[in-house]
């Protein structure tokens, strides 16, 4: 049973965030988007399967062993330094999305230079990067409307039970803010190039096992939010905070 610290720091609670230096904050910003670039652009396109007991099997996009991540560090950050930081976090990792969008197919157009092994490149680069226009797209939608959902209920229900109850409020804000994502992405990027049949049955065993994984990792969840708001000495409540997702100002 994982126990409840009281959330009575001895710093203030209400000072905004912006007002202040952060040491781990830019270390927590590079790892998001790091875990953003990844799992959207290496794993989402392939489709895996797994046989489980009872369950026998489950289809799955390879991005859910690690896009996972990502919603943690949601939590973390707005847990941690509320949501304008979050949501700024959000912003730079969906500006890094669409870099490489646009870097793969300036990369997959050129043309490759003569050669049966650049010829076997090209082709390898196309299949992998051909449709990640469609994946940043679906990414950007999904994730953006999904991730923001996740904080924002996360700092509401922070406010309405005062910091307590980190566990449930971690797992039901991420619950809410996964359905919202896998409703969204499998059908934005891959609608006509997986049979629909399949699109419909990744997204929903998606979404359990992103659930499941938010659930496994409330423990390790709960330590590094632990350490992060006592080495920054904060622990911020969204009371004055304007929600607007399209602000960056923090």
């Amino acid at each position: 049973m994982i126990k409840e610290k009281n959330s009575s720091l001895a710093f203030p609670l209400e000072a905004s965030p912006a007002k202040r230096s952060f040491k781990y904050y830019d270390l927590m910003l590079v790892g998001f988007v790091t875990v953003l670039l990844c799992s959207n652009l290496i794993g989402a396109g392939k489709a895996a399967q797994i046989e489980l007991p009872i369950l026998g099997t489950m289809v799955f996009g390879a991005g859910i062993l690690f896009f996972p991540i990502s919603y943690a560090f949601g939590d973390i950050l707005t847990e941690v330094y509320g949501y304008a930081y979050d949501r700024r976090a959000v912003w730079c990792g969906f500006a890094a999305l669409i870099f490489a969008a646009l870097m793969s197919q300036v990369v997959i157009h050129l043309d490759p230079a003569p050669g049966e092994y650049n010829q076997h490149l090209q082709e390898g680069l196309e299949s992998v990067f051909g449709n990640t226009w469609r994946i940043v797209f679906g990414s950007i939608v999904a994730f953006w409307s999904g991730s923001l959902v996740n904080a924002y209920v996360l700092a509401k229900m922070k406010i309405y039970f005062n910091g307590r109850h980190l566990w449930f409020r971690m797992i039901g804000s991420t619950a809410l803010g996964e359905l919202v994502d896998s409703s969204l992405f499998y059908m934005l990027a891959f609608y006509a190039i997986w049979p629909t049949e399949q699109v419909i049955k990744v997204a929903i065993v998606q979404y359990i096992l992103k659930t499941s994984w938010e659930i496994l990792a409330v423990p390790v969840t709960y330590k590094i939010v632990a350490f992060l708001k006592q080495k920054e000495n904060e622990d911020y409540f969204d009371h004055q905070t304007n929600f607007n997702p399209f602000k960056l100002k923090v």
